[in-house]
């Protein structure tokens, strides 16, 4: 009989320490998904910002070979494609720069982007 109340006492200690702690536990799991929460959009915010400045090199890339065809094509003299194209080529630069500073790709972002 005494095992009996033993047992019984440690079961309802625990319910009460469940009960008495469930709400620190809540808090501890809102605070968690917080974080996880601010990390995500941290994520997608990177995302877009790579998105950006990839369309934007693509972009700068498309210029530079516009310049070049209207040099060929005697559109723009030796002088003005030498100007436009230095200036054409440090924009991309600096794209290529800020696309390198930007957090590494993850896996599945790596192969979403290899497939293209």
């Amino acid at each position: 009989m005494s095992v009996l109340i033993v047992i019984c006492s440690l079961i309802l200690a625990a319910v009460v320490v469940m009960v008495i702690s469930a709400p620190l536990r809540a808090s501890a799991r809102q605070d968690a998904g917080e974080s996880t929460a601010a990390e995500a959009a941290g994520r997608v915010a990177a995302a877009a910002d790579r998105d950006e400045l990839e369309a934007a090199r693509e972009a700068k890339y498309r210029e530079i070979r516009d310049a070049e065809l209207d040099y060929r094509t005697g559109k723009l003299s030796s002088a003005d494609y030498s100007a436009i194209d230095g200036q054409l080529r440090l924009e991309a630069l600096a794209i290529l720069d800020d696309l390198e500073s930007l957090p590494a790709h993850t896996g599945e972002e790596r192969s979403e982007s290899d497939a293209d």
